[in-house]
């Protein structure tokens, strides 16, 4: 139980609601167990009456009456107390269940963008909910259960004793057996939890991409193709988990059967016994009543073994991922002050996933309220540019400078409020146009909601839906066009005022017209903002205070837009085959 050994602290945390939860156990358990003792005491006392040992029936009449009261009322009693047992126990779990998928969600939250590249979404989010499910059942019913028999054990085998103790001992005579037979299943039943939690993430995965895609899957007409290959990971899965079932489904007939074998026991001997006048028939009867007892405890020693070892099976998935270190980290935790002064020094970034160099060497320095236009072909390194400076990824060699300080040593937090970033792909979530808006800034009022849409140039779009800026967006934003979602992006990205604005190809989804309003209005709000521009369009860049052309990962061009249309090369070519194409 080694990995299990991550939520120890929990229990530490919540040890008082445990503590209180088990003596509440305790005491319910004690009251059951006094029930078989009143049973076997009124049947001694009717054999009594029977043998001529007692003679007065209405004093017997009126014991046998105050046990039956005593019996309802212990009952009574001991239900009450079991009900506590759980509202303290269970809800303990909970809590812990909600720690822990907040401690995973902190630590996805945490973990880089290359993390997040070498895994899948449904096998994360699978880990931090069936997997965190396993775990919860270990710290609430596994433990209720295993708390529930071993009070039950103590306090039963030791009245056990007290009554008749070679009786006893041939009672426990099958319980070695039980043992060994716990022992080798438990083995069995971990292996096949692992292997089944993994089938579940990959069925997860599945469905995660395939819903994601689905307009690629109808586009194609392979929905037929896609349905066999669920069908052929759900199949695997299936039997997985009935190979793990067959497993558990061993542990209530062996607990059942060794029960049984008590049973006979007690019978037996307890019989012989009593034919020897050695013990009376309560004592048979109350000892009967005990095995009885002892039956579900004994017999969910299998269920709560298999819960531990699932539940081991997926801490140890879910402390995978907890013991990941974050590659990008927060060596500054004082505040840093942001005026948006970039500079690349003899900057080199390979990408550790695919080993592909995509800068080579870079250097360039912007001033804070100029504007740098980034130019080049597809995988010459321009977002490559972007995701350094928003610090996705550190620098292979080379260093990058944040208002003279090294980027390493600012702030991150700082260096992600103090940056509005409009990716080429934007991603808009499941919420109103408004709402999206407003991730940008979370108090933004409805007069700077509405004042960044007219300056993306989206204002006109969201006023013409039937609910307006209350429109609540499908998955990904697919309520929108193209156009309209990186306008959104736009919004959302200039009502957060920040010293640096990123706009990767933001553009290329808008027509000329609209893309000539945008730039007109970002170079109106962006005076004081350090902006990039990373473009296919000479007319984005055009107006920037800079243009670099990256090709192969290296600068081969940099200047203003009148430098370098004089100027042979990519920008000069661009710049006539675009011209060319407007006139037409």
């Amino acid at each position: 139980m080694k990995e299990l050994r991550h939520v120890n602290k929990y229990f530490s945390k919540y040890k008082w609601r445990l503590i209180i939860g088990i003596l509440i156990t305790i005491l319910s358990k004690f009251l059951a167990l006094k029930i078989p003792q009143i049973i076997g005491d009124s049947l001694n006392i009717v054999e009594d009456y029977q043998n001529g040992l007692v003679t007065n029936l209405d004093e017997i009449e009126h014991q046998l009456l105050i046990n039956i009261l005593v019996i309802i009322g212990v009952a009574i009693l001991s239900g009450f107390f079991t009900f506590l047992m759980r509202q303290t126990i269970i809800v303990t779990s909970r809590l812990i269940e909600f720690d822990l998928k907040n401690e995973i969600y902190l630590q996805y939250q945490s973990l880089s963008l290359n993390f997040y590249k070498k895994n899948r979404t449904g096998d994360l989010m699978n880990r931090i909910s069936e997997d965190v499910s396993k775990v919860r059942m270990y710290v609430g019913p596994a433990i209720m259960y295993s708390m529930n028999m071993l009070i039950l054990f103590a306090v039963g085998f030791t009245q056990m004793l007290s009554i008749d103790v070679k009786l006893t001992i041939y009672t426990l005579i099958p319980f070695p057996l039980l043992s060994i037979s716990i022992f080798i299943l438990s083995k069995i039943i971990h292996k096949r939890s692992t292997i089944v939690q993994q089938y579940l993430s990959k069925l997860t995965t599945f469905n995660q991409e395939f819903f994601s895609g689905i307009n690629v899957v109808k586009s194609y007409g392979i929905e037929t193709s896609v349905i066999y290959d669920f069908d052929e990971i759900a199949d695997k899965s299936k039997e997985k988990n009935i190979h793990l079932q067959k497993a558990n489904a061993l542990f209530f007939p062996l607990m059942v059967l060794l029960i049984g074998c008590s049973n006979l026991l007690v019978l037996y001997i307890g019989g012989k016994q009593y034919i020897n006048n050695e013990i009376q028939i309560g004592t048979i009867i109350e000892f009967m009543l005990y095995v009885n007892i002892l039956t579900w405890p004994v017999a969910v020693v299998g269920w709560v073994t298999s819960i531990i070892q699932q539940a081991e099976a997926s801490q140890a998935r879910i402390n995978e991922f907890l013991q990941e270190t974050p590659e990008i980290q927060n060596t500054n935790n004082s505040t840093t002050k942001i005026d948006g002064n970039v500079t690349f020094k003899d900057v080199t970034f390979t990408y550790d996933d695919t080993n592909i160099t995509a800068l080579k060497n870079i250097n360039f320095t912007v001033k804070s309220g100029e504007t740098l236009a980034i130019l080049g072909k597809t995988g010459s390194g321009k977002s490559t540019i972007i995701e350094l400076i928003s610090r996705l990824y550190d620098t292979t060699k080379g260093t990058i400078l944040l208002d003279k300080t090294p980027i390493k040593d600012t702030n991150l937090n700082d260096i992600r409020n103090q940056i509005g970033f409009v990716p080429q792909d934007p991603f808009l979530f499941s919420e109103s146009i408004e709402d999206n808006i407003k991730f940008g800034k979370e108090d933004a009022t409805q007069e700077e909601i509405i004042a960044a849409a007219k300056n993306a140039d989206v204002h006109k779009n969201i006023i013409n839906f039937p609910k307006g800026y209350k429109t609540i967006l499908g998955e990904r934003g697919v309520t929108l066009s193209g156009g309209q979602k990186q306008r959104v992006s736009i919004a959302r990205a200039i009502i957060k005022k920040p010293k640096i604005l990123i706009f990767d190809d933001c553009l290329s989804a808008v027509d000329t017209e609209t893309e000539e309003k945008i730039l007109s209005n970002l170079e109106r709000i962006s005076k004081n903002i350090t902006t990039f521009i990373i473009s296919h369009r000479v007319s984005s860049a055009k107006n920037a205070d800079k243009i670099i052309v990256l090709e192969d990962g290296k600068i081969t061009q940099q200047g203003t837009h009148n430098q370098l249309i004089t100027i042979d090369g990519y920008y000069k070519e661009l710049y006539e085959q675009q011209l060319l194409e407007k006139e037409f």
